[in-house]
């Protein structure tokens, strides 16, 4: 009897693997930009909710699969991109143009038919999500993700159903991104996270889940 109740389980282990595996693995998926770019992103399908996560600087769209992995447990589907310059993607008309490959990815699961589409950047990527914003048109982003963001010309400027900041309590930029944060319009919150990491450095720390959670919660919401 144990010996038939082990085979069982092996089987059942087996036969579900694969689709565990699976779900593990992000899709590779493409789109184009306004400007003529051509972005590169991995692809966690989940929920009817959808999130774009943008990189940091010295990050790519691989530095978010463990992130990725728990929002799609939370049933919260991710669409992480690579900036252009940074694998396979490539720029349109104008290099430095991060926020074209945001509304890009925004485009893209707008027309995937998501109820919502929220975007969440780190430092760099924040700044690009920040540009954005202001240029989206409105409606266009649920909810706005700023985690530890390089700081924009006019923050006021930025149309979102609400704007979040996210930041270490002593992090190099956190007087900077205070001030940024008073001149945002709202609904607007701000979180401060104990400790000095920057961004996704938060992720190296033992405040990495407490953020993962407050993230998942503040899309749920």
């Amino acid at each position: 009897m144990h010996h038939n109740l082990i085979k069982i389980k092996t089987f059942f282990y087996m036969l579900f693997l694969p689709l565990f595996l699976f779900s593990q693995i992000p899709e590779q998926v493409e789109f184009t930009t306004a400007d003529g770019g051509r972005i590169s992103a991995d692809w966690y399908p989940g929920g009817k909710r959808a999130v774009i996560l943008a990189h940091g600087a010295i990050f790519n769209k691989e530095s978010w699969r463990a992130q990725a992995k728990q929002l799609v447990s939370a049933g919260i589907s991710v669409l992480a991109i690579n900036f252009r310059g940074y694998g396979k993607s490539i720029a349109g008309k104008n290099r430095s143009a991060l926020e074209e490959d945001v509304l890009g990815a925004v485009n893209y699961l707008n027309e995937l038919g998501y109820d919502t589409v929220s975007v969440l950047g780190a430092s760099m990527g924040g700044g690009a999500c920040a540009r954005a914003a202001v240029k989206a048109s409105v409606g266009k982003i649920y909810k706005l993700l700023l985690l530890s963001p390089v700081p924009i010309p006019h923050p006021e400027k930025m149309k979102a159903e609400e704007i979040i900041y996210i930041a270490s309590k002593k992090e190099g930029m956190a007087e900077g991104i205070q001030k940024q944060f008073s001149k945002v319009k709202l609904p607007k919150r701000i979180f401060w996270i104990p400790g000095s990491a920057h961004a996704q450095h938060i992720f190296r720390t033992n405040q990495s889940q407490y953020l993962i959670r407050l993230i998942i919660r503040l899309l749920k919401e």
